[in-house]
C-alpha cells in the first residue's frame, strides 16, 4: 500500500530540513526561496514499539517495519493558483498526495530570510489556504455549472449532486477549506473523492520552533492553534534544526543522551511520522514467525480478507479464516503456543474487522 504525505509550506520555513531528518533521501537545504524544485520523495519507516517487542520475543531471521512515503514539495507563493512562481508545479505535486503536512515557521531568526519579510505563521497558513481554495473553486465551479442545468430539469439525482456542490462552493467562497464539509453517506464520500480537491485532504500543521520552545511552544504556536481550532486538524511542535542535530548523531545511545539533555522522550520526527500514519487513516497488523516478524499497513475498518489481500491478492480471493492473537495477549504469554494453550487465539471469518495491533495468520485456498 503506497500512500504519500506531502510536506508543504512557504519558502524557507524548514520543509527540506525536516524532510532530511525524516528520510535517508537528502533534499538540498539552503537559505533562499525555491531551493526545492522537483519534489523529493523519501520512504519513511513508521516507528512501532510493538514490532520491536515481538521481535525480542521471537528472534526472527528478519524484521520488516511498515512505511509511508513523504514528499517534499516546492515552496509556494501568492498567486500560485494563477501559475505564479512554481505554482502549477506545486499544485500538481500536492494533488498526487493523500495528506498534507503543512510546515509553519514559528521561530524568529534574522539570519534566515522570510519570503514576506516578517514571521507570521497564521498569515503564512492563510496564503497557502487561499491558493489551494482558489484552485479548488475553479474545479468545483465547473462541475457546479454543469450540474445546475440537469438539476433544473427535475432530475432528483442531479439535484442532490448540485446541492452537494453548492455546499462545497459556498464554503470555499467564504475562505473555508473543503475538508469542513463532512460527507454524510457513501454517495457523498464518492462525490467528494471524485472531485479530488486539494483542500479536502487531511492536514497536520507542524510548527517549526527554536530549541527553547520545543517542549512548551511559544506565542506563534498558540496563534496557530487558535487559528486552526475549527479545522479538526492536528498541531505538532518540532524544532527542525534540533532534529537535524539528532539525525546527525551516529549511535542510538548518543541520540538518547541528546534527547535526555533536552528533556524529550523521543525525537519529534518519530511523533510526526506516527501522526502522519494516523492522518492517512491507517493502522497496523502483524504476522509473526521465526522466519519473519512483519508489520502490514491497512486502512482502519478493513476486514480480514482485505487485510490478507495486502500480503497477496490470492489470500483475499481464497480467504477461509483468520487466526487472530491480540498483541497484549502475545506479550503476556510470550509465544503463540502459550497463547493457544491459554485459549486466547481467536478464529475469525470474512466479516471480522481487523483491529490495530492484531497478530494474524490466514488460511486460504485458491
Amino acid at each position: 500500500m503506497s500512500l504519500k504525505c506531502g510536506i508543504v509550506g512557504l519558502p524557507n520555513v524548514g520543509k527540506s530540513t525536516l524532510f532530511n531528518c525524516l528520510s535517508n533521501a537528502k533534499a538540498q537545504a539552503a537559505n533562499f526561496p525555491f531551493c526545492t524544485i522537483e519534489p523529493n520523495v523519501g520512504t519513511i519507516t513508521v516507528p512501532d514499539e510493538r514490532l520491536t517487542a515481538l521481535a525480542e520475543l521471537i528472534t526472527p531471521e528478519r524484521v520488516v517495519p511498515t512505511t509511508i512515503e513523504i514528499v517534499d514539495i516546492a515552496g509556494l507563493v501568492k498567486g500560485a493558483s494563477k501559475g505564479e512562481g512554481l505554482g502549477n508545479k506545486f499544485l500538481s505535486n500536492i494533488r498526487e498526495t493523500d495528506a498534507i503536512i503543512h510546515v509553519l515557521r514559528c521561530f524568529d531568526d534574522p539570519n534566515v530570510v522570510h519570503v514576506d519579510g516578517s514571521v507570521d505563521p497564521v498569515r503564512d497558513k492563510e496564503i497557502i489556504d487561499i491558493e489551494l481554495q482558489l484552485k479548488d473553486l475553479e474545479s468545483v465551479d465547473a462541475r457546479y455549472q454543469k450540474t445546475a442545468k440537469a438539476a433544473k430539469t427535475g432530475d432528483k439525482e442531479a439535484k442532490k449532486l448540485f446541492d452537494f456542490y453548492t455546499q462545497i462552493k459556498e464554503n470555499l467562497e467564504q475562505g473555508k477549506s473543503a475538508r469542513v464539509v463532512v460527507p454524510q453517506n457513501e454517495e457523498e464520500v464518492r462525490w467528494m473523492n471524485d472531485l479530488q480537491l486539494l483542500t479536502s485532504k487531511p492536514v497536520m500543521y507542524v510548527c517549526n520552533v527554536e530549541e527553547s520552545s520545543v517542549k512548551s511552544g511559544n506565542a506563534h504556536v498558540e496563534r496557530v492553534k487558535e487559528a486552526v481550532k475549527d479545522e479538526n486538524a492536528q498541531v505538532i511542535v518540532i524544532g527542525a534544526a534540533i532534529e537535524a542535530d539528532i539525525a546527525s548523531l551516529e549511535t542510538f545511545e548518543e541520540r538518547q543522551m541528546f534527547l535526555q539533555d533536552l528533556g524529550l522522550e523521543e525525537p519529534g520526527v518519530s511523533k510526526l511520522i506516527k501522526s502522519a500514519y494516523h492522518l492517512l487513516n491507517l493502522q497496523t497488523y502483524f504476522t509473526a514467525g521465526v522466519k519473519e516478524v512483519r508489520a502490514w499497513t491497512i486502512h482502519k475498518g478493513d476486514t480480514a480478507p482485505q487485510a490478507a489481500g495486502v500480503i497477496h491478492t490470492d489470500f483475499e480471493k481464497g480467504f477461509i479464516r483468520a487466526e487472530v492473537i491480540k498483541y497484549n495477549d502475545y506479550v503476556q504469554f510470550k509465544s503463540e503456543a502459550a497463547v493457544k494453550e491459554a485459549g486466547k487465539m481467536g478464529v475469525e471469518g470474512k466479516e471480522y474487522i481487523v483491529q490495530d495491533g492484531d497478530i494474524m495468520h490466514f488460511r486460504f485456498n485458491v
